[in-house]
């Protein structure tokens, strides 16, 4: 098996239409797979150009392992509708300013007696 050294590697690679690039000044790779994701700090990174496509290799001493937190996936908020007059009920009611009737209104999905339940700290 023969050695190259990486200068005779890169003309040789050239010469079946692969080009190598290396990519300075990177400071960090992450891969997720799953529920974990793999930290690669201060990587060596070498990009393989051939037939269109890249290939990266990432080369690192300093590796870690990290769990990812699940995230429940952003659903688009529910409308809620409620009328002038039902703010105002609830700004006379119980002295809230107009933005936490709003919202309390929001949160009660639009049930007067819930959202002033809300504002009182009644329920959560």
């Amino acid at each position: 098996m023969a050695f190259y050294s990486p200068h005779e590697l890169k003309k040789l690679l050239k010469r079946y239409g692969v080009e190598v690039e290396e990519l300075k000044d990177i400071e960090r790779v992450e891969f997720y797979s799953g529920k974990k994701k793999i930290v690669v700090s201060n990587p060596q990174v070498i990009a393989f150009k051939m037939s269109g496509q890249i290939f990266y290799q990432v080369v690192g001493s300093e590796v870690r392992e990290e769990a990812i937190e699940e995230k429940k996936p952003e659903t688009p908020q529910e409308q809620v509708k409620f009328s002038e007059e039902d703010v105002n009920f609830i700004i006379e009611y119980t002295g809230a300013p107009r933005e936490k009737a709003i919202e309390a209104l929001i949160k009660a999905k639009g049930d007067l007696a819930k959202a002033i339940m809300i504002i009182r700290g009644e329920e959560s």
